[in-house]
């Protein structure tokens, strides 16, 4: 097993991301046959309804994360269960098992998304590398 820092956490949305505050958390690549990872964030309790109602309306929740290190690309991370433990009056655990997707779209996303806005040659050039360094929130397009 293979353990990392989770430093950003969002909820994908139909309407777009939403951000979580993470207090703490962290990623673990279990290494086994199904490739499954499980995903524990400390949250505060503020975000009990939030996710109680995510658990009771989806069988599958889409997160974009980002481990180790801010700038490195995000991830997303396809869970197929969701537990809460609260475990005090303002904290809480989330505890996610599922899948990564390797973080090698994110480069894609981006440019499609520069594309989509228009941009070409030089001025496309010019955004994609200021935006690779500050790795702008980008939803992935559903196929």
């Amino acid at each position: 097993m293979k353990t990392f820092k989770l430093i950003s956490l969002h909820v994908v949305e139909d309407d777009g991301l939403k951000d979580i505050h993470l207090l703490e958390g962290l990623v673990i690549n279990k290494e086994n046959d199904t490739r499954t990872w499980l995903l524990e964030a400390y949250v505060s309790t503020d975000y009990l309804e939030y996710f109680s109602n995510l658990l009771k309306r989806s069988d599958q929740t889409t997160l974009r994360i980002i481990i180790s290190r801010r700038e490195n690309d995000p991830a997303f991370f396809f869970s197929r269960s969701l537990k809460i433990n609260k475990l005090s009056d303002d904290k809480m655990s989330l505890l996610f098992s599922g899948s990564v997707k390797n973080s090698n779209t994110y480069a894609e996303l981006l440019l499609r998304h520069l594309i989509e806005k228009g941009l070409t040659g030089e001025k496309l050039l010019q955004e994609f590398r200021v935006k690779m360094i500050t790795k702008p929130t980008i939803t992935p397009v559903q196929k």
